[in-house]
């Protein structure tokens, strides 16, 4: 039926297409994507892997600049009056971090406390307005104070309070015994800068006097209670009301003696934190806050980030390269020479890595050989090429009998430009993406091992988390910032790398896909 129909067909019906016109292959009009734009497009689509790259170039910028930048060094500490200072960050008059730390207080504290603010000012002779001026002083240590409360203390009744106290300010007023040459320095440099240094001394040789070691006791005070000019005991209410009665020193005309001299050295009281002010040329202030030896957190961090960054990419980059070649002959070659070296892989596999970090730490860096961070680059090395290699000799096994290596060799190519002008580009996203994630655990093997005392990253050029976090240990109930922060970095670094691996891995071997390597 059809038959016929196609013979009824008339002629006419049919024309020439393009009769007169030339064909010619049509030019691409996109541009060809590689093997790594490819990678990148998929790695992109992945937000956690592109969140935890963000998150790590902002760990490794932190490390690279704040040295540069920050006004405290490695090996030198700010001040040991500043030790254990809690984190303190303000942007314009918000407080990121306040720098205090919740305290309860009674009566005789806050009065002790508000006094420091109230000698700053110099409000001693203000009367009633003298506890105002001193809550309002900035030099004041409590920042926010809760309401009252009766609690039970021996037996008794006690009126206390929960306040918000500055770990900064409560340092208040101290003792200092100078040369009259350095003396001569900071009077200039008052009248300069406009800071006041030097206070009035505390006559401590009366009976007015209960601590003659406490500058901030400038007042008089009744078996460690303040008391007024006719030493009569006073409440918080009257202080409150009446002000507090100096007890400076005098000389023989009345006058308020500021430098008490003493053979050749000069007694003063200072308000230590505009004193820190004049010997550092800063104020003291913390963005992480110091640790238990006056040293600045944010500052050894980035120290400590920068040697595991160092250590880390180092030990990659070396197992890279030995475990690509030493995988590349096993894979490649297999039979007797695959078999022996894999005797060999055994062999140190079985090794403990902390019984390798110990004997290179005793024979290679207690006796001079090696500086602490080489003998752990070495130890790291040891051992850490073996898992690359394993990878390596995998993809030689399943890539090195494709068609196009056998095309390659019968057209004349050696071993070595079958092995890594033609397998190995294929394999190199595995290798990537192996290197990658060897980096976190060289972090968190070389935190372990300082943290432990196996290894001790601790000097005026080098410093490790690892060792931050053992120092911090101690101060843990009262002081938790001092290990928490670095402890904080090495987990949210742990986190970001296993991300950017994830990533890598899926955006460089797609048909690993969502695999567990």
């Amino acid at each position: 039926m059809a038959e016929n129909n196609y013979a009824n067909l008339s002629m006419d019906k049919f024309r020439f297409v393009q009769q007169n016109e030339k064909l010619h292959d049509k030019a691409l009009k996109t541009k060809p994507i590689g093997y790594f734009k490819d990678a990148w497009i998929r790695f992109r689509k992945n937000k956690a892997s592109v969140a935890a790259a963000i998150v790590l170039g902002i760990i490794l910028l932190y490390a690279i600049l704040v040295p540069f930048f920050s006004v405290y060094k490695l090996g030198v500490a700010s001040d040991m009056v500043y030790k254990k200072m809690n984190p303190r960050l303000y942007i314009g008059d918000v407080a990121i971090f306040d720098g205090a730390k919740t305290m309860s207080l009674n009566d005789k504290y806050l009065i002790n406390l508000v006094g420091i603010g109230i000698s700053a000012e110099n409000a001693y002779d203000k009367g009633a307005e003298a506890w105002e001026i001193g809550m309002e002083s900035d030099h004041n240590p409590v920042l926010h104070m809760g309401e009252d409360k009766i609690v039970k203390e021996a037996g008794k009744e006690v009126t206390k309070r929960d306040g918000r106290v500055s770990t900064y300010d409560i340092i208040g007023f101290r003792y200092l015994h100078l040369q009259q040459a350095e003396v001569d320095k900071i009077l200039a440099w008052e009248k300069e800068s406009g800071y006041q240094v030097i206070y009035p001394m505390v006559d401590v040789d009366n009976d007015y006097c209960i601590d003659p070691s406490d500058a901030n006791q400038w007042y008089r005070t009744k078996r460690g209670w303040p008391c007024d000019e006719n030493n009569h005991q006073m409440t918080l209410d009257e202080v409150k009301e009446k002000g507090l009665t100096d007890n400076y020193l005098r000389d023989s005309e009345g006058n308020v003696v500021y430098v008490k001299k003493q053979q050749s050295m000069c007694n003063v009281r200072v308000l230590y934190c505009n004193y820190y002010r004049y010997t550092q040329g800063h104020e003291p202030s913390f963005v992480f806050g110091s640790d238990g030896g006056g040293y600045d957190i944010a500052t050894r961090m980035a120290y400590g980030l920068r040697t595991s960054f160092v250590l880390s990419f180092g030990v990659a980059v070396v197992c890279f390269l030995f475990g690509a070649f030493f995988g590349a002959i096993e894979g490649y070659y297999g039979g007797w020479v695959d078999m022996l070296l894999e005797r060999l892989v055994d062999v140190l596999w079985r090794m403990p890595l902390y019984i390798i970090v110990v004997l290179f730490q005793m024979h290679l860096v207690n006796t001079g050989k090696a500086s602490v961070l080489g003998g752990l680059l070495m130890a790291f090395c040891v051992t850490g090429w073996i898992g690359t290699a394993s990878l390596v000799r995998t993809q030689f096994y399943r890539f090195k009998n494709q068609e196009y290596i056998l095309a390659a060799r019968t057209l004349g190519a050696k071993d070595l430009r079958l092995m890594f002008r033609h397998i190995f580009p294929n394999a190199i996203g595995t290798i990537i993406t192996s290197s990658v994630f060897v980096i976190p655990g060289i972090i968190m093997s070389e935190s372990t091992f300082s943290y432990l005392g196996i290894v001790n990253l601790n000097s005026r050029n080098s410093v490790s988390l690892g060792t931050m976090m053992a120092d911090g240990k101690e101060f843990l109930a009262e002081y938790p910032h001092i290990l928490l922060i670095p402890a904080a970095v090495i987990a949210l670094m742990m986190i970001a790398f296993n991300l950017f691996g994830n990533g890598l891995r899926d955006a460089l071997n797609p048909s690993l896909r969502g695999a567990d390597d």
